[in-house]
């Protein structure tokens, strides 16, 4: 689809309506290619990627230090 567009076959709004899509998403999916390929600033697939699973692994690592200083509370009132 989004060869389709970049080609200048069709446009974004017929290549929508041929697959039963919004316009909106194949623009994005275009942008997105564009970013890919380097002729558009921006992050790229990979990039958007890594920064998902980094978003995700602080989050979890915030988690573990929330548990050990709850369970750093719990046992200091427990041996006093």
């Amino acid at each position: 689809m989004v060869e389709l567009c970049r080609r200048g076959d069709r446009s974004v709004g017929q290549v929508a309506k041929d697959f039963d899509l919004t316009e909106t998403a194949v623009r994005d999916w275009v942008r997105q290619a564009e970013v890919d390929a380097g002729d558009r600033d921006g992050l790229t697939s990979d990039e958007r990627e890594e920064l998902a699973r980094l978003r995700r692994e602080n989050r979890r690592l915030r988690e573990d230090v929330d548990i050990l200083r709850r369970a750093t509370a719990f046992f200091a009132t427990e041996t006093r």
